[in-house]
């Protein structure tokens, strides 16, 4: 009777793993290294292999789902998914319509890229009146409109597409993430253009960490996303991931 009941156990616990649901994963894939789209269709990336990291440190399938930027946080609100993993800044004015993790990496501030070389240094006064390119929705395009306000702002989907007008001379500047313009410089579209430099910090904009976002309300998926995240920094899985895609550790200090 004894091992009978072991077997049943055991057989109720195999069902339940089968039959759990999936973790929805959302991920724009327009931000390379982070986050791309690869040729089969398939999500690639930094955040990509931390998610399914997570995932397989909590036990659960990763279904991962590909949204454009601006409608991430909406099809979180609607239930399309579970979680966003997608370079996202946990801002306070993202905190008033999800939930966030703790950091699974740190954000810099933003750099920018010029073709012309009209524009002599990345401050506020040498970019009044130029037009500059920014994905739309993200903390780039919120630095020029508190800190430049004399600028023509661009708004863009995805920055392919700002990096595209940037190289056809359509814009001045460009301003995003200094990896992702990194890799867009080593690109033959890039050739033609050059880092200028860091713009000047503004803690109110480049302050927030990057974060898992949540529904609001969903706390047991946060803290479990909160313990996968402390657990793969500490068996080194984190690390092998960085050092995939990095030089330096991205998770700071």
């Amino acid at each position: 009777m004894k091992w009978i009941a072991i077997i049943t156990t055991i057989v109720s616990l195999l069902s339940t793993a089968a039959f759990a649901e999936p973790l929805r994963i959302a991920s724009d894939g327009t931000y390379p290294p982070f986050n791309k789209v690869s040729a089969d269709g398939s999500l690639s990336g930094f955040d990509i292999d931390i998610a399914n990291a997570l995932c397989a440190e909590m036990a659960v399938e990763c279904e991962l789902v590909v949204q454009d930027w601006d409608g991430l946080i909406p099809g979180l609100v609607a239930g399309r998914y579970d979680a966003i993993v997608a370079s996202m800044a946990a801002t306070k004015e993202r905190g008033k319509s999800v939930d966030f993790t703790e950091r699974y990496y740190t954000t810099q501030p933003g750099v920018i890229v010029v073709k012309e070389s009209k524009i002599k240094e990345a401050t506020a006064e040498a970019l009044d009146g130029m037009s500059i390119g920014a994905q739309s929705s993200t903390t780039d395009a919120l630095y020029v409109e508190a800190n430049i306000p004399g600028a023509k702002l661009r708004l863009y989907p995805t920055p392919a597409e700002v990096q595209a007008d940037l190289s056809a001379g359509r814009i001045d500047v460009m301003i995003s993430d200094v990896v992702v313009l990194s890799e867009f410089l080593k690109t033959e579209a890039g050739s033609c253009c050059r880092l200028l430099g860091a713009l000047p910090p503004d803690p109110e904009v480049y302050g927030a960490d990057v974060s898992i976002a949540v529904k609001k309300g969903n706390d047991k998926l946060r803290v479990d996303l909160n313990s996968a995240i402390k657990a793969i920094r500490a068996n080194g899985i984190y690390q092998k991931i960085n050092a995939r895609y990095f030089d330096f550790d991205v998770y700071g200090k």
